[in-house]
């Protein structure tokens, strides 16, 4: 069985009278443990397939199975859960609490899901380590850089340990050198046994996973 199946997903979008369609009848199967890049032009779908998969977003039709259960079918808390425990959101911006220190914002997701405080900030201290923050733990955000600041939210989207990880355009607003370390992190997720999902624009970000899927424009 596939890890995740998209089986025709539709999806549009209205805009004044007219209608736009971003996925028409969109299928996929995605294994476990793979690292699949999805590539197209602006306004195919990309972002939307990703908040789609991780239940940010609804399509029209189709279907998303996660282990063989239609998550478009879970309603309310199950919902949440499934965000919270088997997903991992990494954005091409941060989205870091700026009030919070990098640990506190490691630890955001074991809280919300109930975690111990202390077992929680154990947890994000060994991540924040594995990305090499072992040092930054009580920065705030606007005292990182742009790497440091998105090695934090990979090890945030670790927190939970997650069996897929959805990453929108990751390295889009940092410069190569930090581009490097930060596809480094990911791929250290992916040998972990991680299913890695990543949009990009970067052809060398794409040649790097293990498969390459091209979302045209409907």
């Amino acid at each position: 069985m596939s890890l995740l199946e998209i089986i025709d997903l539709n999806k549009s979008f209205l805009k004044g009278d007219y209608r736009l369609n971003v996925l028409s009848g969109f299928s996929m199967n995605v294994e476990k443990g793979e690292m699949l890049a999805i590539v197209g032009p602006s306004g195919a779908g990309k972002s939307t397939l990703l908040h789609i998969i991780g239940g940010l977003d609804k399509p029209d039709s189709g279907s998303v199975m996660f282990q063989g259960e239609d998550i478009l079918k879970l309603k309310g808390k199950a919902v949440d859960q499934f965000r919270n425990k088997d997903v991992g959101f990494v954005f091409q911006f941060h989205y870091l609490l700026e009030d919070f220190t990098a640990l506190e914002n490691v630890m955001m997701p074991a809280l919300i899901g109930g975690v111990n405080i202390d077992a929680a900030a154990k947890r994000a201290k060994e991540l924040l380590t594995k990305v090499g923050l072992e040092s930054r733990t009580t920065h705030f955000p606007a005292e990182l850089s742009g790497g440091e600041q998105q090695r934090t939210a990979i090890a945030r989207a670790m927190m939970n340990s997650p069996k897929i990880l959805l990453a929108d355009e990751p390295t889009g607003s940092l410069d190569k050198k930090n581009s490097d370390e930060v596809l480094d992190m990911i791929r250290l997720m992916r040998d972990e046994g991680v299913t890695i999902l990543i949009v990009t624009h970067e052809d060398a970000i794409a040649n790097s996973c293990d498969r390459i899927i091209r979302i045209e424009k409907s």
